[in-house]
Parts: structure tokens; C-alpha cells; sequence
């Protein structure tokens, strides 16, 4: 089974958002998917996009094929990075919860200082 990395449209007409899945690449853009790997809502200013980096680099790591789009939003959310250096899906996993054990001693830190 071929898989790819794809984006799903969702939302109302005119007004799209997308998630990011894992899908065969057989099946229609909207129909069938493997996993929701993240989402993306071009329509806010910014654009918001939430991608699981770990699961993105398993995906890749076992094959799967980015579509043109979903390579770009990798790259912005450093997931690309992530996959072409090497890192496996636990390491990144591990990094992504020191930083937030991290955020929160800071927060913690500074709401009892004031």
C-alpha cells in the first residue's frame, strides 16, 4: 500500500480549513485516511499550523510520499528537518516535552516572583 502524506479539505464552502493525514494514495481527497497527522487553517493571520512532528517523521520514516503542500508545511514546522537529520520519532517526542517541562518551570518561576 502506497501511502502519502496529504491534506483533507474541511470547513464550510469558501471558507477552508485542512487536516494534514495519512492516507492510500488510492483513495478520493476526502474520503478514507490512515491517521490525522495535523491541521492547517490558511485562512487566519497568521495561517495556524499543528502538526505531531513525531508522527509525521514515523510516517515518513516507513515510506510514506509528502504531496507538494504538506512538504512545504513540514519545513515550516520543522519536521522536514527533523526527518532528513536523523532523529527518530521518540527523540523528537522527548524533546517536544523537556520544552514544555521547561515553559512551565518558567511560567511557574515568574507567576510567584510577581
Amino acid at each position: 500500500m502506497a501511502v502519502r502524506l496529504r491534506l483533507m479539505r474541511m470547513g464550510k464552502k469558501k471558507q477552508p480549513t485542512y487536516r494534514v493525514v495519512a492516507a492510500d494514495a488510492r483513495s478520493p481527497r476526502d474520503g478514507r485516511f490512515i491517521e490525522i497527522v495535523g491541521t492547517y487553517n490558511p485562512r487566519s493571520e497568521p495561517s495556524v499550523i499543528n502538526i505531531d512532528s513525531a508522527r509525521a517523521v514515523h510516517w515518513l520514516r516507513h515510506g510514506a510520499q509528502p504531496s507538494d503542500r504538506v512538504k512545504k508545511l513540514l519545513e515550516v514546522t520543522g519536521a522536514w528537518a527533523d526527518f532528513t537529520s536523523g532523529k527518530t520519532p521518540e527523540a523528537i517526542a522527548a524533546a517536544k516535552a523537556a520544552q514544555a517541562e521547561e515553559a512551565a518551570d518558567t511560567t511557574n518561576s515568574t507567576g510567584a516572583s510577581a
